[in-house]
């Protein structure tokens, strides 16, 4: 898999990441709802730490919208991603803490979505969670992908719904219905982020019951 520098399980290698359309703007909503997307990719970062132990990965802090940035932390093979004005209030976020069970990892793409004045409130990240129970060659855990919808300010940053890619036909466009239903209302710490569309396999590893 094409991203930030890994050694997660080479199965995540093979998963394709969201795509990004040539023209980088998907169309608009009918409540005027559209997308922009930038990137997590090495080129697109800098490194803003290293690991504090052999099997971190550390940090990176890469451009977002709206003078917003996009910090990607790596610790024990699993993620967190978290946005901010700067990397100290991005790492202040509840989003900068939650991460999930399994082995994991994100694509490079984020997808930002923007209200009809233009300016961001989530953002959606394809993932892709180690599944123990379904293993691969080698006796490796192949992976279940799944999108990742954060709510952004004003407000704090928190994960608001997880989108099952494999039991949702049209999986981008349901997180995009989560997005704008639920992220500006979404009470961090007080809402607790659920499935939303058809629960799969994901979802279930994500927030097993």
């Amino acid at each position: 898999m094409q991203g930030l520098p890994m050694r997660l399980l080479p199965a995540l290698a093979l998963l394709v990441p969201l795509a990004i359309p040539a023209a980088l703007v998907a169309p608009a909503q009918a409540d005027g709802a559209s997308s922009v997307y930038s990137s997590t990719a090495p080129k697109a970062c800098k490194v803003a730490g290293p690991g504090g132990a052999p099997e971190d990965s550390g940090e990176w802090l890469c451009p977002g919208q709206d003078g917003l940035v996009v910090v990607v932390s790596e610790m024990d093979l699993r993620q967190t991603v978290s946005v901010g004005r700067n990397y100290k209030d991005a790492n202040a976020q509840p989003a900068s803490k939650t991460s999930f069970g399994p082995f994991n990892s994100t694509t490079d793409t984020v997808e930002w979505r923007l209200d009809g004045a233009g300016k961001p409130f989530a953002i959606i990240q394809r993932w892709h969670l180690a599944d123990n129970d379904d293993l691969g060659k080698g006796g490796r855990p192949n992976t279940k992908q799944m999108l990742v919808v954060t709510r952004l300010p004003p407000g704090a940053v928190c994960h608001v719904a997880y989108v099952d890619v494999a039991a949702n036909r049209n999986a981008n466009e349901v997180a995009r219905q989560a997005a704008d239903e639920l992220a500006r209302g979404f009470a961090c710490g007080k809402d607790k982020p659920k499935p939303f569309g058809s629960p799969g396999r994901a979802t279930a590893l994500a927030a097993p019951n």
